[in-house]
């Protein structure tokens, strides 16, 4: 049997000693598609940062497999787009994984920063800077990014907030072929009617888990209820507390 591809251990996560996901266990098990869901407040974004590693949890343990390569998109409101860069040079940020960060570009990679342009609908915008897109566009840009980083678990949070229907469209079906291709998707949503539709797993939290597995029975109604009462119920200022 495979390892799983994300297990978390009684982790809880949170900022200074308030925690904002708590006593969380189960696994994301590879090559599956799967939806993080939850009011307002649930602590999703913040479950994203512990499985990335930007935000180490304050108990238990948040574990991958140890060649596992990650990508992760925050939040468009976390992205400095007053950067001087161009969609090429942002694209070609993908490869830094394996170029590293001085690292020159070859004639290969070019090849592949121009087909992951392409694969985007972004051709003939390579030198437009990042400042002056579309919010949709920079999207895209950003999605190229992710598929030069070729990575094996790919997290994105509310990659789909903002933009145009079209784009939407698009990007969605590069996460199906990414799903197609084996590899982990985990993705920050609050479109209930897109979770329905595009992902066969789910899992709903609100502070903590409520509910993990098919889609269907977790997003059932007593467990939206659930979690909004909890998410209402909570208190930011408690702090972080021993398992019972």
């Amino acid at each position: 049997m495979s390892a799983p591809a994300i297990r978390f251990e009684d982790v809880t996560l949170g900022y200074g000693r308030s925690p904002a996901v708590h006593h969380l266990e189960g696994v994301i098990e590879p090559g599956s598609l799967t939806a993080i869901v939850g009011p307002n407040g649930a602590g999703k974004s913040t479950l994203l940062k512990g499985i990335v590693g930007s935000l180490k949890p304050l108990a238990g343990r948040i574990s991958c497999p140890p060649k596992a390569r990650i990508a992760y998109l925050p939040q468009a409101s976390e992205l400095d787009r007053s950067f001087p860069i161009a969609v090429y040079d942002l694209v070609a940020m993908g490869l830094w994984g394996r170029a590293g960060l001085f690292g020159g570009i070859g004639r290969g990679d070019r090849g592949r920063i121009e087909a992951a342009i392409a694969a985007v609908g972004l051709t003939g915008f390579e030198r437009r800077a990042i400042g002056t897109l579309s919010g949709g566009q920079m999207q895209r840009a950003l999605f190229a990014r992710l598929l030069l980083q070729d990575a094996s678990l790919i997290l994105l949070d509310e990659p789909f907030t903002a933009i145009d229907a079209k784009t939407t469209a698009d990007l969605l079906d590069l996460v199906r072929r990414w799903h197609d291709e084996a590899r982990t998707v985990v993705t920050v949503l609050h479109d209930m009617d897109m979770v329905r539709r595009a992902f066969p797993k789910t899992l709903l939290i609100a502070r903590e888990m409520i509910a993990h597995g098919e889609t269907d029975a977790v997003l059932a109604p007593d467990n939206l209820l659930r979690a909004r009462r909890m998410v209402e119920a909570a208190d930011d200022r408690a702090p972080v507390c021993a398992r019972a």
